[in-house]
């Protein structure tokens, strides 16, 4: 299903209605952000299932929450918030109970589809290189790249989000750049 495209405005009267009790109104705000809660998760986890559980543990918090958003973010900014912490509460009680397999990384894109088997074979290599490294972050210094790195967020956006210091999200976002490298650094005879 597409993503419905909801305008600011009908996003802040649809919030005020959910927050009057209406469950159609967040309904809506569900339909309107479910994809980016699930691709936002998707990155923080690295498994398809368990974000497809942090996600509805998002959207279960948000309803929960939503009499107490005061509109000091925007809607997306504090779900986005909720779902990061959705993440790191799910994630560790996950691998408190079992083992995350790095083969079960998720491939986001088919690079099969350009016209030189050789790079597609190479993109696919160090997707799988990427997600591993990714995975192997700690959840604070993987929730700063995903959302700086990928999401494209300024500083100031990543720690209102996290609930950190601008500087605080500098400096994890400057020691998991420091461990990617080191994890993806190949020696010279492997190279």
């Amino acid at each position: 299903m597409k993503p419905q495209r909801v305008e600011p405005d009908e996003i802040e009267a649809l919030v005020a209605r959910a927050q009057e009790g209406s469950s159609e109104a967040f309904e809506k705000l569900v339909e309107a952000h479910q994809h980016e809660v699930f691709g936002l998760a998707l990155r923080l986890v690295v498994d398809r299932e368990l974000a497809a559980d942090v996600s509805q543990e998002a959207f279960i918090r948000a309803w929960r929450a939503l009499p107490r958003f005061r509109g000091d973010a925007a809607f997306s900014t504090w779900l986005h918030r909720i779902t990061v912490n959705a993440a790191w509460t799910l994630k560790k009680r996950k691998t408190r109970h079992a083992a995350l397999s790095l083969d079960e990384s998720p491939e986001t894109a088919d690079p099969r589809r350009g016209s030189d088997p050789e790079r597609a074979g190479e993109t696919v290599e160090l997707r799988r290189k990427l997600s591993a490294a990714l995975g192997n972050l700690n959840h604070a210094q993987r929730s700063v790249v995903v959302l700086k790195d990928i999401y494209g967020w300024t500083h100031n956006e990543v720690a209102e989000s996290l609930g950190i210091t601008v500087t605080a999200a500098k400096v994890r976002l400057h020691r998991a750049h420091l461990n990617l490298r080191e994890q993806l650094h190949e020696p010279e005879e492997e190279r």
